[in-house]
């Protein structure tokens, strides 16, 4: 599927989702291009998984802001081959820096960049480490086993929504629970 059918594809799969996250987050190495930078010299010209421009040029006609977050050593070569690639303006944010943390440093620095709440965000990565620490902050996280593509743009999409709901469902018991306990306290107030 060419690039032009994949953004066609992604448009669509898009428009079905009426809550759509703020931002979408993307490791680089086996989720966005199929190796890993410091195995590659700056010199070469880097490739990404079939599905990846398509997507990204979706997201941008919609709107959607776009991030990484990449633990790799050599972000010196991760520039490099987004230069390559020309994508790199697309990102509001890109945290490229060797880590622990599991990314979650990359995140509190996207975060603070953008001002976008965790839980307006959408992660795709290649490694379940990260897809669980940084669910815990709050991110939807999606795994990807050989690169982002159309299958997990629509996996995202539909685990980001219920994550949404759930999240209004529980904003809304919340206020109604605090509304009847504010409403007994004046009560007793009163008596």
């Amino acid at each position: 599927m060419g690039d032009e059918k994949v953004k066609e594809e992604a448009m669509r799969i898009i428009g079905m989702f009426q809550v759509l996250p703020r931002l979408v987050v993307f490791d680089l190495d086996y989720t966005l291009w199929p190796f890993y930078c410091e195995c590659r010299s700056r010199r070469e010209m880097p490739s990404m998984y079939p599905h990846v421009q398509g997507i990204i040029a979706a997201l941008k006609e919609k709107g959607i802001d776009m991030a990484i977050a990449s633990r790799s050593p050599t972000a010196d070569i991760a520039n490099t081959f987004l230069d390559k690639l020309n994508i790199k303006s697309l990102f509001v944010a890109k945290e490229i820096f060797s880590s622990w943390t599991h990314k979650t440093d990359h995140f509190q620095r996207i975060h603070s960049r953008t001002g976008i709440p965790f839980n307006s965000m959408l992660f795709f990565d290649d490694e379940d480490r990260n897809i669980e620490a940084v669910s815990k902050m709050g991110v939807t996280s999606i795994y990807v086993g050989n690169g982002v593509n159309l299958g997990a743009l629509r996996q995202g999409l539909t685990e980001f929504t219920e994550n949404q709901n759930t999240s209004e469902k529980n904003k809304q018991k919340w206020l109604k629970k605090y509304a009847q306990n504010s409403s007994s306290s004046e009560k007793k107030e009163l008596k």
